[in-house]
């Protein structure tokens, strides 16, 4: 049974509905001096990774202090207009309910995503999501590059096995990730990808949205 939900953040738990890309283009501006005129892939990508390939886009060159001074400035953008995140996006349809739920049986919760630590924070907080997250056994931007890594790396913080996990996220990248590590994954199409694109990237169960809760807990346990 598992005992340890990996969560993804965007598309999965909440929807920034375009403030996430202009905090981004805030932090880029401020870290090259150059506007962003256009920003690489980001679905299911890490944060390392968006940033060294938009910079690319704008002809540029970047090392990682260029990205730990970009991750400082989108830490600070994500402060400075946690009001508008909170105005303008929201919580996915079902995400606290489901929160709720796994904590009422005993499964402990976790965080594996693109983003880095202090904006995944700043967003679950923004939405009421955050109090049931263990953050320490989680894994972030600045880990890693790749998904797969994040999660051998939050399995390694939890001390749980492959078998005593799964990832719920909303991209093949997380269904690859998760794949890589042997974690059953429960996609949610509820962010670019639709129902269709999820199965053909091999996850065990896709469902449309969180709002089943019941449904959920037994997919997560691994209830017959």
């Amino acid at each position: 049974m598992a005992r340890l939900v990996l969560w993804d953040i965007d598309h999965t738990l909440i929807d920034t509905r375009g403030v996430g890309r202009e905090l981004s283009a805030a932090a880029f501006l401020r870290t090259t001096g150059q506007p962003m005129r256009e920003q690489a892939k980001i679905d299911g990508i890490t944060e390392p990774v968006i940033f060294r390939e938009t910079a690319k886009l704008h002809e540029l060159t970047t090392d990682r202090a260029d990205f730990e001074r970009f991750a400082q400035a989108l830490t600070e953008e994500h402060l400075k207009r946690a009001a508008a995140l909170r105005e303008r996006g929201h919580a996915l349809p079902g995400a606290a309910a489901t929160l709720d739920a796994l904590d009422a049986v005993g499964i402990q919760q976790t965080v594996v995503s693109g983003n880095i630590r202090p904006v995944a924070e700043i967003k679950l907080q923004v939405f009421g999501l955050d109090r049931l997250i263990l953050w320490e056994l989680g894994a972030y931007g600045e880990d890693d590059d790749t998904r797969a890594e994040l999660v051998r790396l939050s399995l390694q913080r939890a001390h749980a096995t492959a078998a005593e996990a799964v990832l719920i996220g909303d991209t093949p990248a997380d269904v690859e990730g998760a794949h890589a590590n042997g974690v059953r994954v429960i996609a949610v199409a509820s962010g670019r990808s639709d129902e269709a694109a999820l199965r053909d990237t091999g996850a065990e169960v896709v469902v449309s949205d969180l709002r089943d809760t019941e449904l959920l807990v037994k997919l997560v346990r691994g209830d017959d």
